[in-house]
């Protein structure tokens, strides 16, 4: 299993340009569909945990499976499988960086790579999306974050997602404490 661990990592850090973002719907297609090592509830609420949490995205869903199918040395070889092949790439190409940026057809594969990222991308967010529960607090949460996004990129500025992450657990935690007292209310009357 540690072993199957690191190799299924190692395959989605080798073969997924674009970061972690890009990673989570490989990572849902393999971990989710394929092994079944974890449940898409488990992907969308570690996605959500590691995005406020420090470290990339995908380095810490990684360590959740690896941590969930064998404690601490699972966690060890799923990190250590998602981040060796890029630590690989990075040192070769920094061998050779002058020369190999110079090579056009590097770089226009540099350009098609950044499209298809972008796509993995809008990707996840639609599929974790349509499978977000229909609750109207998440909507108008997920609506806001969106408009204010846009609203700010449309407008050439710039506004952090821990911002907007921060916002938000803010707004939940707010709802969250009013319908927490009026439910000890409700219960103090009866």
């Amino acid at each position: 299993m540690l072993l199957d661990l690191f190799l299924t990592f190692f395959r989605i850090g080798a073969f997924t340009f674009g970061g972690g973002y890009a990673m989570i719907s490989v990572i849902e297609n393999i971990c989710v569909s394929k092994k079944q090592w974890i449940t898409h509830e488990d992907l969308v609420n570690v996605t959500v945990i590691a995005e406020s949490t420090p470290g990339p995205v995908a380095i810490n869903c990684a360590t959740f499976v690896g941590y969930k199918q064998k404690g601490i040395a699972g966690a060890a070889m799923a990190t250590l499988g998602v981040v060796l092949p890029s630590f690989l790439i990075i040192w070769l190409i920094s061998m050779f960086l002058d020369r190999f940026l110079e090579i056009t057809w590097v770089a226009g594969a540099f350009r098609g790579i950044r499209v298809a990222v972008g796509l993995l991308i809008l990707d996840v967010g639609i599929r974790m999306m349509k499978k977000m529960p229909k609750e109207p607090l998440r909507i108008v949460i997920m609506v806001c974050a969106l408009a204010a996004m846009l609203v700010v990129s449309l407008l050439s500025g710039r506004i952090s997602t821990i911002v907007l992450l921060l916002a938000a657990g803010v707004v939940s935690l707010a709802v969250f404490l009013v319908q927490e007292r009026q439910a000890a209310k409700g219960g103090e009357r009866k």
